[in-house]
């Protein structure tokens, strides 16, 4: 078995020391890992951070591992070398370095230098230095030029011969002479290395970052029947690490892995513990799976363009028909009830609040039988169905589903029926303290004001006390759990059917 941390470091290391292919110059290998929450993430709220120029990774739920060869002047003997567009969010205690060219090649130290150029930070390096500016003025253009004394909150101060000049930044063209040291134009790994030969070298690094992550949505069409169904899935790439990836292959690994998350994220932002998702194999452009511990690993078969500040959607697997699917209705009148620290719960009242909504679900089975059969990542499940009227989809509901196996159930609740109704009525209630033991009665009505019948699972928490039994019942039961019992009522058209039943608690 591979724990979280053997799988990340075989990813980073893999292929080290391997002759490097013909064509490896500027290959980019990309492994996504998200934690991201199917109902609540929403990748458009990180994208309008980073186009707003705010820190987008922050509470970006997930990372990625990044493997790149490059072809690189390698110094002879010690020397420096600059690795340029890296990751901004790049963890640099993740980086691994390997020569293939010459495998001899010893880093000795790295820096990580991510002190980007911008208007604000030029000017801030500028002080005490030499500039001019070309000042919009109602006369025409005026230029000021001495040295930069300060530059904050959009105002220019300018020392020049004679006096001072406070000069509108927003209005001025400035003009600097060179570029500072120590900014740079894009996030790059200063390495100091020691080769036993120079020249023209393979270098493959790889390194971990945050600002990726990614989701699963699957949107289902029901048949008029509600007995089969059509699904298409898409995956969710969401890209702001803060650097563009061009014809990147990429993988996605599907399991609970765990990582170590620290108090406070620095600018190298290690990512939350990761709940990397999954996809389906397919000849057909979906993505190619396989066991990977006790994790799985699918391989989308073609490059992918990923650029900075973007989403992307990768259909997960190819659309699937005819899935058999079962339409459920579920009445669950009881309110919540907690515990009674040790004693039964033997209030009257609790029994007396009830709902009346009965839920809709739809059920299928994750099985080859159902044209499935496949590992299905937690995700967003929205259910459609057509109007027979004019063919169009209507939108009917929507529900989260776990990682789901195959071989397991999928269960989705679309919502609450509008002509079906359920009442639950506490008809008596005795406690005998001295027997130790509760008698409680329910009158249960399904009222169905639909033109066509329907069949309504009654679920009954008893929760007053684990010892219990139904003495009594109009219908009969199942005991589907330790606190639950569930009855199947057949409600006919436009009328009511009612369930009674007495349970009897000891203690």
């Amino acid at each position: 078995m591979l724990n979280a941390t053997m799988i990340v470091a075989s990813l980073l290391a893999s292929g080290a020391g391997a002759a490097p292919p013909a064509d490896a110059t500027g290959t980019v290998s990309l492994t996504v890992y998200s934690s991201a929450d199917p109902s609540g993430f929403d990748p458009r709220q990180f994208l309008e951070q980073a186009r707003a120029g705010y820190g987008a990774m922050a509470g970006v739920p997930g990372f990625g591992l990044v493997r790149e060869t490059r072809a690189m002047d390698m110094p002879n003997g010690v020397g420096q070398l600059a690795f340029t567009d890296v990751a901004a969010f790049i963890d640099p205690t993740t980086v691994s370095f390997n020569d293939l060219t010459e495998p001899g090649t010893a880093v000795l130290d790295q820096r990580f230098e991510f002190d980007l150029v911008s208007s604000e930070k030029l000017l801030e390096r500028y002080v005490d230095r030499p500039i001019s500016a070309m000042v919009d003025m109602q006369g025409g253009p005026l230029k000021v030029s001495g040295t930069l004394l300060a530059a904050r909150g959009g105002v220019l101060v300018i020392q020049r011969d004679g006096g001072i000049d406070m000069v509108p930044q927003a209005s001025s063209a400035i003009t600097l002479s060179e570029l500072p040291g120590g900014l740079r134009t894009r996030p790059t790994l200063l390495w100091n290395v020691n080769s036993p030969k120079g020249g023209r070298h393979q270098v493959r690094m790889g390194y971990q970052t945050g600002g990726l992550t990614w989701r699963s949505d699957y949107n289902i069409t029901l048949n008029a029947a509600n007995t089969k169904a059509d699904m298409s899935a898409w995956v969710t790439l969401l890209n702001v690490c803060g650097r563009s990836f061009e014809k990147a292959s990429l993988k996605l690994i599907a399991g609970d892995v765990q990582r170590v998350q620290p108090m406070n994220y620095g600018r190298g932002g290690a990512p939350m513990m990761a709940k990397a998702m999954m996809a389906d194999s397919s000849e057909a452009g979906g993505f190619q799976e396989k066991t990977f511990g006790e994790y799985h690993l699918y391989t989308l078969p073609r490059p992918i363009d990923l650029p900075e500040s973007s989403s992307e959607q990768v259909a997960l697997f190819p659309s699937v028909s005819s899935i058999p699917v079962e339409k459920l209705l579920v009445y669950e009148g009881a309110a919540m009830a907690w515990g009674g620290g040790g004693q039964p719960i033997d209030g009257r009242e609790f029994g007396q609040v009830g709902n009346t909504k009965v839920d809709i679900y739809v059920r299928l089975v994750n099985d080859k039988a159902s044209n499935l059969g496949m590992p299905l990542p937690a995700g967003k499940m929205r259910v459609f169905q057509r109007d027979e009227a004019d063919g169009s989809l209507e939108f009917i509901g929507e529900d989260v589903i776990k990682h789901t196996p195959r071989d397991e159930k999928v269960l989705i609740r679309l919502g609450s029926s509008f002509d079906v109704v359920g009442e639950r009525t506490q008809s008596d209630f005795k406690i005998d303290r001295a027997r130790r033991t509760i008698t409680e009665s329910f009158k249960i009505e399904i009222r169905n004001r639909k033109d066509t019948p329907v069949t309504v699972l009654v679920r009954e928490p008893l929760y007053r006390w684990s010892n219990w039994q139904i003495t009594t019942s109009s219908l009969p039961f199942e005991k589907i759990n330790s606190g639950t019992a569930q009855f199947t009522v057949d409600a006919a058209p436009n009328a009511v059917q009612t369930l009674t039943y007495t349970v009897q608690y000891t203690w």
